[in-house]
């Protein structure tokens, strides 16, 4: 970067602070912890590009350890020509000797990040000087972001960050505490405004002006995690239309702490490192990807597995297909979980018909819990809800309505009454020696796995009784003052039409059609709801499968299909489920509603889920280590891991993802996908205008890219993009996220419990592979009319085939390009 003609190269830099807030990617609260992809502000650069980068900046690429691949060789997971085509991918000269050759050399540009001047400090006299700045800053977002769990509030939260801050530098200590001096005083001086605040920093610390984007990235993940709760409050703001500066004034917070050591570091020592420091990164060069070993490797590892892959697909047979009106139909979310359980039902019931979907049911909605006042979405998070539906009671008046509401907000309040008291400063003192032996049948119930140690909390305030009669509620009740709820009747018919549609469900019905939700059931576990449906935005599916249950049974909403020309027959009728990934039971609905005509009908779809729960709990025990019990054995241990509060893996989720499938179901039926598939039901012939096409590309897609990114993040890189270990988590601010210990920057991604098994890795570090059954053609045009998919795409993040009508697998390489794969 050539610096500007200017006695003050840093005058203005509000496109480099702007150009270092979009490299990070938004981090969602744990009330709804949705997967995000870590690079996601990389995305615009190709995949072996960012590697490079990242590499420069952290030390750490996009690749694992080479002895992970070394590993994977002497297993056979990556084979000889694996390593000859991937050499063939990266246009490399070597040949399969010389890159073996090549592995016996250690990069030395690893593990040799940007520097900030804390690092310099740390380089002099070994004192961790680097983690001490971070943990003063997170001690300070951790107050300033609070969302109710501190007993006494910050007083500054309600004006801009860094002002706060300039504030709170007067009050704290701590620099002083460990031998700092002058910080307070330094920090007093600083200029009042964040971005003139930075200006003044990069000068003061003698920032080449072609290292300004490098440095303040480098600023910024070294306080990644606050980073990524600023880049989401931030996100969220966007989508108001407002703007929030949190994360500008986070990045203005870490720079002037690095300028304020400079200003009052009296060891030329030190600042003689610094100016090394900034000089080796301005001639430090980065390997190319083509002799970037530790690159073809993974390439390698990938390419394995798309052979793998396409070897399966290419056995699967079409006569599989279910040709006759189905004996009943299931429609599960897209995630990989469910194909295990579609798998096996289709085994315990071959005339039955499963789909594929994205776990929200095409209900783009918000959702507005019995008794409360804040909606939680449910759809993906890179939409805005046009509806909102509130939980209500069914069959119920108003003021019996209002009474349940009255008794639920109490009981709430008790409950919130109590903690405060139980954590007051006055009753710490008395507290368990008053009423310890009070706790202790609760306590020893819970140590035996025997009960929850709390409720869940979707059941909060409520009673068994209560609980059962809530329903999703389709019109309005008035009790949203900001915005209209429920779904007007004029418009379900096209919400009706647009679930059917790119359900692929336009034609044959079966009697009884099911849309399974899935969440997962554990206790102790912050990060729970990453285990939830993602299209649901972290929460369960149950809410969304209801309401387009209630939808789709509706007769207002099947007379306006009609009109569309889109007949349900009348025999036909939905019914809600959900699937628990964690037990792998499916629990059923509103059943009441079902007329006694398919009391027969429903029983059998009892039966044929409990015999498929089992099959999937089976094939699930052999990574849980209990492949060997009986069936029952299982099923003891799988409900045991919902209750046991120091269980660190209930269950492994998505791990292991590596492929999403967009196709008629007959192409993967009878194909054992090993629960690594995303599977969309897609039959582009029926798709008029390919609108469908264009939403599968557009949506599920980049969700599923997220997901596979976010795994992928928290195996290549631990430190930064994974959230460390599960046993050490203490939750932060409320819901916003987890320290590991008592302290140290907010942790990202997933913990070490949910990818490594203790002995072996469970989740395999490959980019997604999307595999679409419709003309490139047509594909091409989504690509070029969407840039976040074209990014995705052109830039490698993900790789992207084409399945053509015979069979026949197509990869889509450069410059639009597709190549036949053999």
């Amino acid at each position: 970067m050539k610096a500007p003609a200017t006695s003050n190269p840093y005058q203005d830099i509000k496109a480099n602070i702007e150009g270092a807030c979009q490299r990070i990617a938004p981090l969602w609260p744990l009330k709804h912890f949705v997967a995000v992809n870590p690079y996601f502000g990389l995305r615009d650069q190709p995949f072996w590009q960012a590697d490079q980068m990242l590499r420069k900046i952290t030390g750490e690429g996009l690749t694992m350890p080479r002895p992970y691949y070394e590993e994977q060789i002497a297993n056979g997971r990556i084979t000889q020509e694996d390593l000859d085509e991937a050499l063939k991918e990266m246009h490399s000269i070597w040949g399969v000797t010389q890159l073996k050759q090549a592995m016996k050399q250690r990069s030395a540009s690893r593990n040799v990040p940007f520097p900030v001047f804390a690092d310099a400090m740390f380089a002099d006299d070994r004192r961790d000087w680097p983690g001490f700045v971070v943990e003063r800053i997170s001690q300070y977002c951790a107050a300033y972001f609070d969302e109710g769990q501190a007993t006494w509030s910050m007083p500054w939260r309600d004006g801009p960050m860094y002002q706060g801050w300039l504030k709170f530098m007067h009050f704290d200590k701590s620099p002083r505490m460990i031998g700092l001096r002058g910080i307070g005083e330094a920090a007093a001086a600083l200029p009042a405004a964040a971005e003139t605040a930075i200006a003044w920093a990069l000068k003061e610390l003698s920032v080449p002006f072609d290292l300004t984007d490098d440095y303040l990235f480098a600023a910024l993940l070294s306080i990644g995690g606050w980073a990524g709760w600023a880049r989401y409050l931030r996100w969220q703001a966007e989508l108001k239309g407002e703007t929030n500066q949190s994360l500008r004034d986070l990045l203005a917070i870490r720079v002037c702490w690095d300028a304020i050591l400079h200003t009052t570091c009296v060891d030329t020592a030190v600042r003689k490192q610094w100016r090394l420091m900034l000089r080796t990164q301005q001639n430090r060069a980065i390997e190319k990807p083509s002799e970037h070993v530790d690159a073809i490797l993974q390439t390698a590892l990938e390419i394995g597995y798309q052979r793998s892959l396409i070897k399966s697909l290419n056995a699967s047979k079409s006569s599989n297909a279910v040709t006759e009106r189905p004996v009943a139909q299931a429609a599960f979310c897209i995630d990989v979980r469910s194909e295990i359980i579609r798998r096996a039902l289709e085994t315990v019931a071959p005339g039955i018909q499963t789909l594929g979907f994205a776990g929200f049911f095409g209900v783009l909605m918000e959702y507005i819990p019995f008794g409360a006042n804040t909606p939680k979405g449910h759809l993906p998070v890179i939409f805005n809800p046009p509806y909102r539906v509130c939980e209500d009671l069914s069959h119920a008046s108003a003021d019996e309505t209002q009474r349940h509401v009255a008794k639920r907000q109490l009981r709430l309040r008790v409950v919130a009454a109590w903690k405060s008291f139980k954590t007051s400063a006055v009753s710490t003192f008395t507290f368990v020696e008053a009423t310890g032996l009070i706790y202790a049948p609760k306590l020893f119930g819970d140590s035996m796995g025997w009960t929850r140690t709390v409720p869940h909390p979707d059941e909060r305030g409520l009673n068994s009784v209560t609980k059962q009669k809530l329903r999703p509620r389709l019109i309005a009740n008035g009790k949203s003052s900001t915005k209209s709820t429920g779904i007007p009747e004029t418009e379900r018919a096209g919400v009706g039409e647009f679930i059917l549609k790119n359900m692929g469900l336009m034609q044959t019905f079966a009697r009884l059609i099911l849309l399974a939700g899935h969440g997962s059931t554990t206790v102790n576990n912050p990060q729970g709801t990453g285990l939830d449906c993602g299209a649901c935005a972290g929460q369960t599916g149950e809410a969304s499968a209801r309401i387009a249950v209630s939808l789709l049974n509706d007769p207002a909403t099947r007379r306006g299909l009609e009109e569309k020309g889109l007949k349900i027959p009348e025999d036909t009728y939905f019914i809600a489920g959900l699937h628990d990934t964690t037990t792998d039971e499916v629990m059923l609905f509103d059943t009441e509603d079902l007329p006694a005509t398919h009391a027969k009908d429903l029983a059998q779809l009892r039966q044929w889920l409990a015999d498929a729960g089992e099959l999937t709990r089976m094939e699930r025990a052999t990574l849980l280590g209990t492949a060997s019990q009986a069936p029952e054995v299982v099923t003891r241990d799988m409900r045991r891991r919902t209750r046991d509060w120091a269980e660190v893996r209930p269950e492994w989720a998505l791990a292991g993802n590596a492929a999403f499938i967009a196709a008629p179901r007959q192409r993967t039926r009878g194909v054992d996908l090993e629960g690594r598939a995303f599977l969309h039901d897609y039959d582009w012939q029926k798709d008029t205008g390919f609108s469908t096409l264009e939403l599968i590309m557009s949506a599920p897609m980049v969700v599923a890219n997220w997901i596979n990114m976010q795994y992928y993040g928290s195996m290549v890189d631990t430190l930064r993009f994974g959230s460390g270990n599960k046993v050490l988590h203490n939750v932060v601010g409320g819901s916003i996220g987890v320290l590991e210990g008592n302290g140290g920057d907010l942790r990202v991604g997933f913990a070490l419990q949910s990818l490594h098994d203790g002995n072996r890795w469970i989740h395999e570090p490959v980019r997604l592979n999307v595999l679409i059954e419709a003309p490139q053609a047509e594909m091409e045009s989504v690509i070029s009319r969407h840039a976040l998919v074209r990014e995705l795409v052109d830039n490698g993040w993900l790789y992207l085939f084409q399945i053509d009508d015979d069979g026949s697998v197509y990869r889509r390489i450069c410059d639009k390009q597709w190549q036949r794969m053999t």
